[in-house]
Protein backbone atom coordinates (compact mmCIF):
# COMPACT_ATOMS: atom_id res chain seq x y z
CA UNK A 1 0.00 0.00 0.00
CA UNK A 2 1.62 3.37 -0.57
CA UNK A 3 2.14 6.04 1.91
CA UNK A 4 -1.03 7.87 3.12
CA UNK A 5 -0.90 11.95 3.80
CA UNK A 6 -3.81 12.87 6.25
CA UNK A 7 -4.87 16.89 5.97
CA UNK A 8 -5.03 17.24 9.78
CA UNK A 9 -8.39 18.90 10.54
CA UNK A 10 -8.57 19.99 7.11
CA UNK A 11 -5.31 21.77 6.42
CA UNK A 12 -5.34 23.28 9.41
CA UNK A 13 -1.77 25.12 8.75
CA UNK A 14 -3.00 27.54 6.50
CA UNK A 15 -6.70 27.09 6.76
CA UNK A 16 -8.82 27.96 10.14
CA UNK A 17 -8.96 24.41 11.38
CA UNK A 18 -12.30 21.81 11.30
CA UNK A 19 -13.45 24.46 8.58
CA UNK A 20 -15.74 23.98 4.96
CA UNK A 21 -12.61 26.33 3.76
CA UNK A 22 -9.88 24.03 5.38
CA UNK A 23 -11.12 20.49 3.97
CA UNK A 24 -11.79 22.71 0.21
CA UNK A 25 -7.86 23.48 0.54
CA UNK A 26 -6.70 20.21 1.57
CA UNK A 27 -8.67 18.09 -1.26
CA UNK A 28 -6.77 21.13 -3.34
CA UNK A 29 -3.74 19.96 -2.31
CA UNK A 30 -3.66 16.59 -2.60
CA UNK A 31 -4.09 15.13 0.74
CA UNK A 32 -5.26 11.16 0.48
CA UNK A 33 -7.50 11.41 3.46
CA UNK A 34 -8.80 14.17 6.00
CA UNK A 35 -8.89 14.10 9.39
CA UNK A 36 -11.48 16.04 11.29
CA UNK A 37 -12.99 16.04 14.34
CA UNK A 38 -16.76 15.13 15.93
CA UNK A 39 -18.83 16.55 18.86
CA UNK A 40 -22.43 16.50 19.20
CA UNK A 41 -24.17 19.33 20.03
CA UNK A 42 -26.98 20.12 22.21
CA UNK A 43 -29.33 18.59 19.76
CA UNK A 44 -27.69 15.90 18.72
CA UNK A 45 -26.06 17.42 15.75
CA UNK A 46 -22.44 16.06 14.86
CA UNK A 47 -20.34 19.16 14.75
CA UNK A 48 -17.39 19.40 13.13
CA UNK A 49 -15.10 20.63 15.81
CA UNK A 50 -11.67 19.55 18.26
CA UNK A 51 -12.71 20.89 21.82
CA UNK A 52 -14.93 20.52 23.76
CA UNK A 53 -16.02 24.18 23.64
CA UNK A 54 -15.91 26.88 21.47
CA UNK A 55 -13.85 29.35 22.71
CA UNK A 56 -10.51 28.36 21.19
CA UNK A 57 -11.88 28.34 17.63
CA UNK A 58 -14.96 30.25 17.47
CA UNK A 59 -15.90 33.96 18.42
CA UNK A 60 -18.22 32.45 21.21
CA UNK A 61 -17.86 30.79 24.54
CA UNK A 62 -19.13 27.37 26.46
CA UNK A 63 -19.14 23.63 25.74
CA UNK A 64 -20.55 22.65 22.16
CA UNK A 65 -23.00 20.22 24.01
CA UNK A 66 -24.86 22.76 25.97
CA UNK A 67 -25.78 24.82 22.51
CA UNK A 68 -27.94 24.01 19.69
CA UNK A 69 -26.76 23.61 15.75
CA UNK A 70 -28.54 27.14 15.53
CA UNK A 71 -26.57 28.77 18.14
CA UNK A 72 -23.31 27.14 16.67
CA UNK A 73 -24.01 27.52 13.43
CA UNK A 74 -24.21 31.50 14.39
CA UNK A 75 -20.42 31.65 15.01
CA UNK A 76 -17.56 32.61 13.17
CA UNK A 77 -15.21 29.70 12.74
CA UNK A 78 -12.22 31.85 11.56
CA UNK A 79 -12.27 33.98 8.40
CA UNK A 80 -16.00 33.83 8.40
CA UNK A 81 -16.24 30.07 8.21
CA UNK A 82 -18.75 28.51 9.98
CA UNK A 83 -19.26 25.69 12.16
CA UNK A 84 -20.35 22.67 9.60
CA UNK A 85 -21.59 18.99 10.58
CA UNK A 86 -20.43 16.56 9.27
CA UNK A 87 -23.18 15.78 6.47
CA UNK A 88 -22.13 19.39 5.25
CA UNK A 89 -18.23 17.92 4.95
CA UNK A 90 -20.12 14.67 2.99
CA UNK A 91 -20.60 16.90 0.28
CA UNK A 92 -18.41 19.24 0.26
CA UNK A 93 -15.17 17.17 -0.73
CA UNK A 94 -15.17 14.06 -1.94
CA UNK A 95 -11.61 13.10 -0.53
CA UNK A 96 -11.78 9.59 2.06
CA UNK A 97 -12.32 11.19 5.75
CA UNK A 98 -10.79 9.53 8.86
CA UNK A 99 -13.37 10.72 11.62
CA UNK A 100 -12.31 11.00 15.53
CA UNK A 101 -14.79 10.61 17.85
CA UNK A 102 -14.47 11.19 21.36
CA UNK A 103 -17.05 8.72 23.13
CA UNK A 104 -19.36 5.93 22.75
CA UNK A 105 -22.53 8.49 22.31
CA UNK A 106 -20.80 10.00 19.19
CA UNK A 107 -19.84 6.97 17.77
CA UNK A 108 -23.38 5.73 17.98
CA UNK A 109 -24.60 8.93 15.97
CA UNK A 110 -22.10 8.52 13.79
CA UNK A 111 -22.48 4.69 12.77
CA UNK A 112 -26.07 6.16 12.05
CA UNK A 113 -24.55 8.08 9.55
CA UNK A 114 -21.97 5.82 8.15
CA UNK A 115 -25.13 3.03 8.03
CA UNK A 116 -27.86 5.54 6.44
CA UNK A 117 -25.15 6.85 3.50
CA UNK A 118 -23.65 3.30 3.12
CA UNK A 119 -20.13 5.23 3.92
CA UNK A 120 -17.97 2.17 5.19
CA UNK A 121 -15.91 2.09 2.39
CA UNK A 122 -15.06 6.05 2.56
CA UNK A 123 -15.16 6.46 6.66
CA UNK A 124 -12.03 5.59 8.73
CA UNK A 125 -13.27 6.00 12.18
CA UNK A 126 -10.62 6.84 15.09
CA UNK A 127 -10.81 8.04 18.75
CA UNK A 128 -8.17 7.60 21.74
CA UNK A 129 -11.26 5.80 23.58
CA UNK A 130 -10.88 2.11 22.64
CA UNK A 131 -14.72 1.60 24.09
CA UNK A 132 -16.11 3.95 21.35
CA UNK A 133 -13.79 2.51 18.40
CA UNK A 134 -14.90 -1.11 19.59
CA UNK A 135 -18.53 0.26 19.52
CA UNK A 136 -18.45 1.60 16.15
CA UNK A 137 -17.15 -1.54 14.83
CA UNK A 138 -19.65 -3.60 16.45
CA UNK A 139 -22.18 -1.16 14.57
CA UNK A 140 -20.88 -0.32 11.31
CA UNK A 141 -20.14 -3.79 9.50
CA UNK A 142 -17.21 -3.46 7.53
CA UNK A 143 -15.62 -0.38 8.77
CA UNK A 144 -12.08 1.06 9.22
CA UNK A 145 -10.98 1.97 12.92
CA UNK A 146 -7.85 3.19 14.12
CA UNK A 147 -7.18 3.91 17.49
CA UNK A 148 -4.96 6.83 18.58
CA UNK A 149 -2.63 7.55 21.37
CA UNK A 150 -0.44 10.68 22.70
CA UNK A 151 1.25 8.88 25.44
CA UNK A 152 1.92 4.73 24.58
CA UNK A 153 3.90 1.97 25.01
CA UNK A 154 3.88 -1.10 23.03
CA UNK A 155 0.70 -2.46 24.70
CA UNK A 156 -0.64 0.18 22.53
CA UNK A 157 -0.81 -2.68 19.86
CA UNK A 158 -2.46 -5.12 22.29
CA UNK A 159 -5.25 -2.23 23.12
CA UNK A 160 -5.74 -2.24 19.32
CA UNK A 161 -6.76 -5.74 18.38
CA UNK A 162 -8.83 -5.86 21.15
CA UNK A 163 -10.96 -2.99 20.42
CA UNK A 164 -10.92 -4.61 16.48
CA UNK A 165 -8.43 -1.31 14.63
CA UNK A 166 -7.22 -2.11 11.84
CA UNK A 167 -4.78 0.91 12.00
CA UNK A 168 -3.21 2.90 15.32
CA UNK A 169 -2.86 6.61 15.19
CA UNK A 170 0.63 7.36 17.19
CA UNK A 171 2.43 10.94 18.53
CA UNK A 172 5.44 10.28 16.17
CA UNK A 173 7.50 12.29 18.93
CA UNK A 174 7.41 9.26 20.96
CA UNK A 175 7.06 6.74 18.55
CA UNK A 176 10.13 4.14 19.01
CA UNK A 177 11.34 1.17 17.06
CA UNK A 178 10.06 -1.50 19.27
CA UNK A 179 6.25 0.28 19.25
CA UNK A 180 6.62 -0.32 15.21
CA UNK A 181 7.50 -3.82 15.54
CA UNK A 182 5.26 -4.94 18.06
CA UNK A 183 2.44 -2.72 15.84
CA UNK A 184 3.47 -5.22 12.93
CA UNK A 185 3.51 -8.16 14.69
CA UNK A 186 0.19 -7.30 15.75
CA UNK A 187 -0.86 -6.91 11.84
CA UNK A 188 -1.57 -3.36 12.18
CA UNK A 189 -0.87 -0.01 9.66
CA UNK A 190 0.62 3.13 11.76
CA UNK A 191 -0.14 6.34 10.53
CA UNK A 192 2.13 8.97 12.18
CA UNK A 193 1.07 12.44 13.78
CA UNK A 194 1.43 15.19 13.35
CA UNK A 195 4.24 15.51 10.92
CA UNK A 196 4.98 19.22 9.96
CA UNK A 197 9.13 19.21 10.03
CA UNK A 198 11.81 17.53 7.99
CA UNK A 199 13.01 15.70 10.82
CA UNK A 200 9.41 14.06 11.47
CA UNK A 201 9.23 13.29 7.60
CA UNK A 202 12.44 11.57 8.03
CA UNK A 203 11.45 9.75 10.85
CA UNK A 204 7.95 8.92 9.25
CA UNK A 205 10.33 7.24 6.32
CA UNK A 206 13.07 5.17 8.78
CA UNK A 207 10.48 3.54 11.11
CA UNK A 208 8.05 2.58 7.57
CA UNK A 209 5.03 3.96 8.07
CA UNK A 210 1.81 3.77 6.28
CA UNK A 211 0.69 7.17 6.63
CA UNK A 212 1.44 10.51 8.57
CA UNK A 213 -0.71 13.82 9.53
CA UNK A 214 0.19 16.96 8.54
CA UNK A 215 -1.08 20.80 9.18
CA UNK A 216 1.34 21.76 5.56
CA UNK A 217 0.69 21.24 2.63
CA UNK A 218 4.38 21.36 1.95
CA UNK A 219 5.07 18.91 4.37
CA UNK A 220 2.49 16.81 2.30
CA UNK A 221 4.59 16.97 -0.83
CA UNK A 222 8.06 16.24 0.97
CA UNK A 223 6.07 12.89 2.91
CA UNK A 224 4.72 12.00 -0.92
CA UNK A 225 8.16 12.56 -2.84
CA UNK A 226 10.10 10.34 -0.25
CA UNK A 227 11.87 13.13 1.61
Amino acid sequence: MNFVTLGHRGIMGTEPENTLRSFVAARAAGLDVIELDLHLSKDDALVVMHDADVDRTTDGTGPVAGQTLAELRALDAGRGERVPVFEEVLDAVDTPLQAEIKDVRAARALAAVLNARDLAGRVEVSSFHDEAVAEVARLVPGVRTALIASRYDTGIAERAVAAGAATVCLNIRRLTLETVEHAREAGLRIIGWVVNTPQHVRLARAFGLDGATTDLPETARALRQGG
